[in-house]
Parts: structure tokens; sequence; C-alpha cells
């Protein structure tokens, strides 16, 4: 166990959008963060490192572990947020587009968080969090995704096994399930048609992402949940 007493979080596709958030309200939680996207620069931060790399990539996930370990001395929390979208039809998906969807989606959530569970049981515990999509429950003929289906359900499916795989020893998993979130992801002129497809009537803002994946972080007595942050898509289907 390490000596350190401040605690540290690993988080993907931490450049920009919910990544971005997720540093800064892990920051604010005094947390030390380990910040990995393929394009993340360097910030003026002595408690944040960047790590460039392609999460699909297992080699990323081990060298993002090591920094991790090298530089704080222990692993708390890690965020699996990284994910591609991709909307076509069934039928107009590339071996292209599966690869790439299935390499960051999945392969990334599942060799980063084998590489970091060791480190979070040699701290007596932690937390692992996803980010997927709240289309994995509430298909929508209007946005055609089988591959954010197939991949982030997937992700929340495990969220279940390895919460209950690792409940007796202080590992918790969890996964927020975002609507339609306002980020560099959307162009402008999709706002309208995206803000149409959730009850409310508006898209989510990056917050409302940030603020469930924090709740969860310090909710001691929840584990295996998929929060549904989504402006009442998952009620109203």
């Amino acid at each position: 166990m390490s000596t350190r007493q401040q605690k540290v979080a690993i988080i993907t596709g931490a450049s920009q959008g919910i990544g971005a958030a997720l540093v800064e309200g892990y920051r604010k939680l005094g947390y030390a963060v380990v910040a990995t996207s393929r394009s993340i620069a360097p910030v003026d931060d002595a408690d944040v490192l960047t790590v460039q790399g392609d999460i699909a990539d297992p080699a990323t996930a081990e060298r993002v572990v090591a920094a991790a370990v090298e530089r704080f001395g222990r692993i708390d929390t890690v965020v699996n947020n990284a994910g591609i979208f991709v909307a076509k039809p069934f039928t107009e998906y590339t071996d292209e587009d599966y690869a790439a969807v299935t390499g960051i989606n999945l392969t990334g959530v599942f060799h980063l968080t084998q590489q970091a569970v060791p480190h979070l049981l040699a701290q007596g515990g932690g937390h692992i969090v996803a980010v997927t999509t709240s289309l994995v429950d509430n298909a929508d003929a209007k946005v055609p995704s089988v591959l954010a289906s197939l991949t982030k359900g997937g992700v929340q499916a495990a969220t279940k096994s390895l919460a209950i795989e690792y409940a007796t020893r202080g590992i918790r998993v969890n996964a927020v399930s975002p609507g339609t979130i306002k980020t560099p992801m959307h162009p402008e002129e999709n706002h309208e048609f995206l803000a149409a497809l959730h009850p409310v009537g508006r898209m989510g803002e990056v917050g409302d992402i940030v603020d469930a994946v924090l709740y969860l972080e310090t909710a001691q007595f929840v584990t295996g949940e998929i929060l549904h942050v989504d402006g009442g898509m998952s009620a109203g289907h």
C-alpha cells in the first residue's frame, strides 16, 4: 500500500469535452490525475500527468498504468471515458469502422481496467467507472447505432459483472449512461435534432455527466449501477 495519501484517478479521452471536464472535477476532489488521449498536451499542474496514446492499443494501457504508479505511487480510480460514435445504417459499417469502434470502446476499456485492478486491490479497493450511452437501453430508429450498442452495451454488462466479482474486495464498478451531451463531437447544426430526442427537449451539458461520475465516486454503497443521465430518454421509451 502506498504511503502517499493523495488519491489518483486515471481518465481516458481526457483532452476535450467530458474527459477534460472530468480531469478538472477530480482535481477539485483533491485527486491527482493521469490524463490520456491520442492528442493530449502537457499541462501546468504538478498533479496532472498527461500520457499520449491510442487507448485501443494494449501497450497504451500498460504505459498509462506504469506512469501513474511511477509518478504518484498508487491508483484508486479508473474512468473509462474515451469513446467514439459512428452512426450509420447497419449494413454500411465497414471493417475499419468496426475495428475503430471496438478498439476504443471495448478493447481499450478491457486492457486498461485489467492492468489497473491489481493496483486498486493493493490500496484495499477503489472505483472503476465507465461512460456509456443511453442508446444501449433505448434504441432509436432516428439514430442507427449498432456499433455503439454492441460496444457500450458490452461495457455496461461488464460493469455489473465486475461489480459482483470484486464486491467483497473493495472495488466498486459503475457506469454513467448519458443522453446526447453538448460536446465537440456534435456539430451545432445537429443540436436542434438531438435536443428533440430527449423528453426534456434539450441536450445535456458536460457538467451533468461530471456531476454523475463524481456522485458515483463518493457513493460508497453504490456498485453495479448504470446511472442514466439522459433527460428522460430511458423513462420515455
